[in-house]
Order: structure tokens, then sequence, then C-alpha cells
């Protein structure tokens, strides 16, 4: 069973997203809190498997809980979901620690994938955002502390890259490309390594970055 923590200041928001995840016999909504101060104090304790953080609210918001939770290394796997479009945003948080970003109008089926590919490990970008990283990161590009050329990555990681920049799971990618998803694993694990990043997410913004894709 997967517990989950949903932040959020709207009731009826936390309601809804509750109901649809307990929908799920794989799911178990653990903990809410309605505002940041809440959640910094409230994970720890509770120690859930995944987060599903708003990231505008007022006072703390979600990328000031992002930034606590990771400092104090006590942040779960985390997916910013909000109904805001907001490409600034969302690579701020991505970077913050966040290992993926849906909008809060996504289907049940995407939600129940997306906390149990996080819970699992895993990082995602919804593919709607994913063209608009790439406009982000243009814009943010001073920003990276990181601008080092990797190892050049061969023909096949390089395809591999492109498909994860597309959302694509390592179960998409090995039907796409017909190979074993154990031969993908081993592929994405090369190319963190190369691209110096410890998680899917950054794999993909680097890749932005760098051009590669």
């Amino acid at each position: 069973m997967i517990s989950v923590c949903l932040v959020d200041d709207q009731t009826l928001v936390r309601q809804g997203i509750r109901s649809l995840l307990e929908l799920s016999d794989s799911i178990r909504v653990v903990a809410e809190a309605a505002d940041g101060s809440q959640a910094v104090q409230m994970i720890p304790q509770v120690e859930p498997d995944v987060v599903l953080l708003d990231m505008r609210m007022p006072g703390m918001s979600g990328l000031d809980v992002l930034n606590a939770l990771s400092a104090s290394g006590k942040l779960p796997p985390t997916i910013i979901l909000t109904t805001f479009d907001d490409e600034q945003l969302v690579l701020a948080g991505l970077k913050a620690g966040a290992r993926g970003y849906l909008l809060k109008d996504v289907s049940l089926d995407q939600l129940v994938d997306a906390v149990k590919v996080v819970a699992d490990g895993g990082s995602l970008v919804a593919p709607m955002v994913t063209q608009r990283l790439l406009s982000g990161l243009e814009r943010m590009h001073n920003n990276f502390t990181s601008l080092d050329r990797p190892d050049p990555l061969t023909e096949r990681e390089t395809e591999i890259l492109r498909l994860m920049a597309g959302g694509y799971s390592n179960k998409e990618i090995a039907n796409s490309l017909g190979v074993a998803e154990g031969t993908v694993k081993n592929h994405v694990s090369n190319i963190l390594s190369k691209l110096g990043v410890r998680d899917r997410t950054r794999a993909v913004l680097k890749a932005f970055e760098l051009g590669i894709v």
C-alpha cells in the first residue's frame, strides 16, 4: 500500500484528490496539510511514500516546502500538482527536488500511475509540459550551476533520453524499441551517470540545457 500526503490550501481540492486516490486499491491518503508550514511539520512525522504538493499557497509556498524539506534531508518523493501551467515554477520545483509535475485536471489513471511511478523510485514529467520546459530552460540557463559537458552519450542512449523527455516510462520505451525493460533500465543508469544527475527528471532538464534533445 502506497501512503500519500496531500498538501493544498483548498479543502475542496484535497477532498477531490483524496476521493480519486481512494478509488485505487493500492493507495491510501494518510495525511493532509492545508498550508506549507503545516506540511513541513507533518511530513517528517508521517513519512509518506509520496507527497502531492500544490505550488501556489499563501504564506509558505510549495517551493518553500520543497526547499525546507530538501535542506533537512526529509523530502519524500514529491509530485507537483497544480492548476497553474507555469513553467518557471515547475522548473524551480524540479530543481528543488520534486520528482515530477502534473496538472490537477489529469485523469484518475494518470494520477494513480504517477503516484506508483514516483513511489517506485521513478520520476516523471507530463508530456504536455516538456515543450515548455525547453523554453523555460532557455530563460533560466544562467541559473544552472553545472554546465560542464558530460561524457558523450551513445546513439541508443540519446534515443532513450529523447523518449524520456517525451514523458515515456521504461516499459513504454522498451516496447517502443523492442528491447527488454531491464535493458532500458541499464541504459537509463548509464545516462544518469554520464550526465552527473541522480534521477530521470534532472536528466531530462540537463538534456534540454545542453541541447542534447
